[in-house]
């Protein structure tokens, strides 16, 4: 049972950006990643990364080191699909 607790704790450590217990959670990669999500949904096309960026910029203000983040979790969580011509689009 303790191996399974420091396991779990383990877990936690390195899920704590994904949701912080201690900061607000406009800085979460959760939250960031909904408004790269509505960004691709509301142009229904493939995006480049700059426009990705710029689109998403339009509705948060969040700096490119969490655009950045957020999209690396979004590509990990299969929502998020790269192609050949370095554009994004939503995975289906």
């Amino acid at each position: 049972m303790r191996l399974f607790a420091a396991e779990f704790l383990k877990i936690l450590r390195r899920t704590h950006m994904l949701l912080p217990r201690d900061s607000h959670p406009a800085s979460s990669l959760y939250f960031n990643g909904a408004f790269i999500i509505k960004a691709l949904k509301e142009n229904d096309k493939e995006l480049s990364l700059i426009d990705l960026y710029m689109e998403t910029k339009r509705h948060r203000d969040m700096p490119i080191a969490i655009f950045v983040l957020a999209l690396d979790w979004l590509f990990l969580a299969d929502a998020i699909c790269p192609n050949n011509n370095g554009s994004i689009k939503l995975c289906s």
